[in-house]
C-alpha cells in the first residue's frame, strides 16, 4: 500500500505507531469498559436500562461534540403543510385524538436532510435522508424521527457515536476515509442490508419530493380499550419514486449543491405542493413473539405481505418557511416527544434515541428549546414545573407553584393518561447481538427488489467506493456481501480487480472524493 497517499493512509501509519496492546477503553471517569458494542438491557429484547452509564456516557458526549451546527443532519431542507385521516383504521389501533376522525387536520412541519455531510455539503451525495415531521396536535407536538430507508445500519445505540464518527471527516487530515468507514462497515456485519440500500439507486433520490419516508422504528399503538399493538409507519410519496443517476448526482454535486433545497421550495412556491400518503403496517403481541427474528431489530423490515400497510392519511406540505433560520435551523425534532396512544417498543435503537435527541437540543438551543415558535406545541396547553434556564420567554409559569404536590392550584396527574403496561422479562445483562441474522435480508433485496440492472449500479457504486481502502478491509467487506449472495459480493470483487488493472495500482484517493458515504 505504499502508493497511498498521507491522507488515505492516516490510520494505518497511526496503527503501526502503536502496539497490540496500547491501551484498555474507558469511560469518561477512566473506568475500564466491559464493552463499547453493547448496552445494557432486561432480556435479549428488552429495554435498555437508565443504570448503563457506559451508553450514556457515550450517547452524552457525543451529543455534544458540535456547536452550532447539528452533529448529523446538519444539511437540510424544510416545509410547513398539514396531515388530513383518510382512513377509520388508524383509530381502532390509536386513541391519539389526531386520528380521531376521517378528514380531521393536523398542523405540520417537516425537515428532510443528508445525514452524513456539514450543513454545506452537496444535496445530492451519496447518503441516507433525514424526514422527520412534527404534529402539532392539541395533546402536544409527536414528532415522527425517520428516514428515507426503512432500515438503518445498526440496531443498538452503543455503536451510534463510533458510526458516525466513521461517516465524518478524519481527525488529522480533515479528509473523508475509506478505511475508517468501510473497517467499520466490514466489523460490523449488520451494516449490510442498508448498505445495500446506499449503494443502490436509492442513495442519490431526486431531490426530496420523489422519495418515502419512514418512522423507521417500531412503535407501539394504544387504542381506547387499552388494547397494544406494535406498528411501523410508512410515508409514500404521492410525486413517484425518483432516483438520480450517480453520474448525474456528481455533476449536480458541483454546479448545484443545494439541488434538492432549491427545487422543494420551488415546487412549493409555484404551487405544486407535494404529499405523501401515510400508511401503518400493524404487529400484534403473539405475532412479535413468535417472529422468526427480532421485530424490534431496526436492521430489518416487516413482510409487506404478512403484516400489510393499512391507509392512514395524507401528508400535504403547502407552505415555504417563513425565515430559514427560524423554522429550519432551530426546527427540533425528538421521538421522545409522543402523545397519548403512541409510545415506545424495545426498539434498541429507539430506546437510545428517546434520550439522546432531545439531550441534543438542550445543548444546541438551550433546555428552553421548546419555547422557540416553531417548536412550540401551540395547539395544547402547556403547564409544568419545569422553571428558568437560558431564553425562558413564555412567562416563566407566571406565579404558578414551583413545586409538586401543592395545595395552589398547580398543575395535576391526570391518571387516564397512564402509559399501557408491559412485563418485562429477563436478566439484567449485555446481550451481544452482532451475530444476529445479519444476512438474509440483505440478499432478498439483492435478489428479489433489483432488477439486473440495478444490481449492475449497485455493485459498480460499491467497487467504486470501497477500492479505495486497504486491501485486508476490502476482503473482509466482500465476504459480508457474499454472505448475502453469492454473486453480490463476487460483482463486487471482479469489478474492484478491474478497476485495479485500470489504475495500474495507483490507489490514492480519487473514488473516495468522487463518491463519499
Amino acid at each position: 500500500m505504499s502508493s497511498r497517499d498521507k491522507v488515505t493512509a492516516q490510520l494505518e501509519n497511526y496503527a503501526a505507531s502503536r502496539s497490540a496492546a496500547d491501551g484498555v477503553a474507558t469511560s469518561s471517569s477512566g473506568n475500564p469498559l466491559d464493552s463499547v458494542t453493547t448496552s445494557l438491557t432486561a432480556g435479549p429484547r428488552g429495554p435498555i436500562l437508565l443504570q448503563d452509564f457506559n451508553l450514556i456516557d457515550s450517547l452524552a458526549h457525543f451529543d455534544r461534540e458540535r456547536i452550532p451546527e447539528r452533529v448529523v443532519h446538519a444539511k437540510g431542507a424544510g416545509a410547513l403543510g398539514y396531515f388530513e385521516v383518510t382512513s377509520p383504521f388508524i383509530s381502532s389501533i390509536c386513541r391519539a385524538k389526531l386520528f380521531s376522525a376521517v378528514g380531521k387536520r393536523t398542523p405540520v412541519a417537516v425537515r428532510f436532510s443528508t445525514v452524513g455531510g456539514e450543513s454545506g455539503s452537496a444535496d445530492t451525495a451519496r447518503d441516507p435522508r433525514g424526514f422527520a415531521v412534527k404534529f402539532y396536535t392539541e395533546e402536544g407536538n409527536w414528532d415522527m424521527v425517520g428516514n428515507n430507508t426503512p432500515i438503518f445500519f445498526i440496531r443498538d445505540p452503543a455503536l451510534f457515536p463510533s458510526f458516525i464518527h466513521t461517516q465524518k471527516r478524519n481527525p488529522v487530515t480533515h479528509c473523508k476515509d475509506p478505511d475508517a468507514f468501510w473497517d467499520f462497515i466490514s466489523l460490523r456485519p449488520e451494516t449490510t442490508h442498508q448498505v445495500s440500500f446506499l449503494f443502490s439507486d436509492r442513495g442519490t433520490p431526486d431531490g426530496y419530493r420523489h422519495m418515502n419516508g419512514y418512522g423507521s422504528h417500531t412503535f407501539k399503538s394504544v387504542n381506547d380499550q387499552g388494547e397494544a399493538v406494535y406498528v411501523k409507519y410508512h410515508f409514500k410519496t404521492d410525486q413517484g419514486i425518483r432516483n438520480l443517476p450517480a453520474e448525474e448526482a456528481d455533476r449536480l454535486g458541483a454546479s448545484d449543491p443545494d439541488y434538492a433545497i432549491r427545487d422543494l421550495y420551488n415546487s412549493i412556491a409555484e404551487g405544486a405542493c407535494p404529499s405523501w400518503t401515510l400508511y401503518v403496517q400493524v404487529m400484534t403481541y403473539a405475532q412479535a413473539q413468535a417472529a422468526p427474528f427480532n421485530p424490534f431489530d431496526l436492521t430489518k423490515v416487516w413482510s409487506h405481505k404478512e403484516f400489510p400497510l393499512q391507509e392512514v392519511g395524507r401528508m400535504v406540505l403547502n407552505r415555504n418557511p417563513a425565515n430559514y433560520f427560524a423554522e429550519v435551523e432551530q426546527l427540533a425534532f425528538a421521538p421522545a416527544h409522543m402523545v397519548p396512544g403512541i409510545e415506545p417498543s424495545p426498539d434498541k435503537m429507539l430506546q437510545g434515541r428517546l434520550f439522546s435527541y432531545a439531550d441534543t437540543h438542550r445543548h444546541r438551543l438551550g433546555t428552553n428549546y421548546q419555547q422557540i415558535p416553531i417548536n412550540r406545541p401551540f395547539n395544547a396547553r402547556v403547564r409544568h414545573y419545569q422553571r428558568d434556564g437560558p431564553m425562558c420567554v413564555d412567562g416563566n409559569q407566571t406565579g404558578a407553584p414551583n413545586y409538586f404536590p401543592n395545595s395552589f392550584s398547580g398543575p395535576a396527574e391526570d391518571a387516564s393518561q397512564a402509559l399501557h403496561r408491559d412485563v418485562g422479562v429477563g436478566d439484567v445483562a449485555r446481550y451481544n447481538t452482532a451475530d444476529d441474522d445479519n444476512f438474509t435480508q440483505a440478499g432478498c433485496f439483492y435478489r428479489e427488489v433489483l432488477d439486473e440492472g440495478a444490481r449492475d449500479r449497485l455493485t459498480s457504486n460499491i467497487a467504486g467506493h470501497l477500492v479505495a481502502a486497504q486491501d485486508f478491509i476490502q476482503k473482509r467487506a466482500v465476504a459480508n456481501f457474499a454472505a448475502a449472495d453469492r454473486d453480490y459480493g463476487a460483482r463486487i470483487a471482479r469489478k474492484m480487480d478491474a478497476l485495479k488493472k485500470k489504475q495500474h495500482g495507483k490507489r490514492g484517493g480519487a473514488e473516495w472524493r468522487g463518491r463519499p458515504p
